[in-house]
Formats: structure tokens, C-alpha cells, sequence
């Protein structure tokens, strides 16, 4: 599968699941797939299976990239463009360390970040979800 078919499905993915689910929640589903992607990549890898690994490296990076390019640099401003730029640098990461002698250490340290971010992302979830309640229940 080629680079541009899979940025394809990954956006294809988040719109599916825009449409299934709210935004926040689908940005914080997106996270987790790619650290799932992420596992596996490392689990083919020390089996040798190195095809695979990548092709899972490939995945996670069509997810990252999906994310960032959904981003809206006008309401976000500064912090949008700092996470492109954070998305971005996690791509280039995993590629670069896909198939190399410390490709399992090097993954799990993208994973941690991306974990992290899923973490700020489960936050801003949860408070939107716990605001809007009360928000209309002002309105009313």
C-alpha cells in the first residue's frame, strides 16, 4: 500500500469516526489506535517479522498524520502549531526508527509521547463532556 493510499484511509478513518462519535472522543480513539499500531510494530519486529513491523509503523503514521492535518491553526493559533509540529516530529521519529537495532526502545518512547498527548486529549474530553451539561442548564 502506498504512502498516499494510506493518508487516504487514515482520513477516511477520522471522518468515520467523526461522524460515529464526537470529535473530542474520535481524537482520543485515534491516539490509541496508533499506539496500538505502535505495540504491534515492536511485537513483529522482535519476532522479525520486519514487513510487518513497518506496515504497522506505516499505520501509525498515517494516523499522526491525519491528526495534524485536521488541526485548525485559526482557532488553535500557537498551540495548533505546535502540535502539527509535535505530530510531524513523531512521524519522522517512527520511520526513522522502524527496522533499525533499537527500533523497540526507540517506538516506545513515541509511544510514551503519544500516550501523553491521548492523556491532555482524554482531559479535554471529559471536561468538554462535564461543561456542556452545565452549560445548558444555564441557558435554560
Amino acid at each position: 500500500m502506498t504512502q498516499h493510499s494510506m493518508a487516504q484511509r487514515a482520513n477516511q478513518a477520522y471522518r468515520g469516526a467523526a461522524v460515529a462519535v464526537p470529535p473530542l472522543k474520535a481524537v482520543v480513539m485515534l491516539h490509541a489506535g496508533a499506539i496500538t499500531q505502535l505495540r504491534r510494530a515492536i511485537e513483529a519486529q522482535e519476532a522479525r517479522r520486519f514487513e510487518e513491523g513497518h506496515e504497522c509503523v506505516v499505520r501509525a503514521t498515517a494516523i499522526l498524520r491525519g491528526l495534524s492535518h485536521y488541526l485548525d491553526s485559526g482557532r488553535g493559533g500557537a498551540l495548533a502549531e505546535r502540535l502539527f509540529n509535535t505530530y510531524n516530529a513523531l512521524v519522522l521519529a517512527a520511520l526513522r526508527a522502524s527496522g533499525r537495532p533499537h527500533a523497540g526502545v526507540n517506538l516506545q518512547r513515541i509511544i510514551d509521547g503519544i500516550a501523553e498527548l491521548r492523556e491532555a486529549w482524554e482531559f479535554v474530553e471529559t471536561t468538554a463532556r462535564t461543561a456542556a451539561p452545565t452549560a445548558s442548564r444555564r441557558a435554560e
